[in-house]
């Protein structure tokens, strides 16, 4: 299970890559999970990149958003019934 800061970076990862310090402790969690991969860049710069993993993942989170705020909606109208 990733914690919240790993899936706070792996958002990172996917909306703005080239922003992410490297250095990062969370991208080694997410490598050993296989959910980016760091590609070589020139100068030996690695731009951290998500795997189809880390973008299923990322999906999936995403569709589980959709849903509670959608039930969230459906109970408060519930209530005013």
């Amino acid at each position: 299970m990733l914690s919240p800061h790993e899936l706070a970076t792996l958002m990172l990862v996917r909306s703005a890559p080239d922003q992410i310090d490297t250095a990062r402790v969370e991208l080694d969690t997410l490598l050993d999970y296989r959910l980016i991969s760091l590609e070589p860049r020139v100068g030996g710069w690695r731009r951290p990149m998500l795997t189809p993993a880390g973008v299923h993942l990322l999906d999936a989170a995403a569709r589980l958003e959709r849903q509670h705020a959608r039930d969230a909606l459906t109970r408060e109208d519930d209530n005013l019934l």
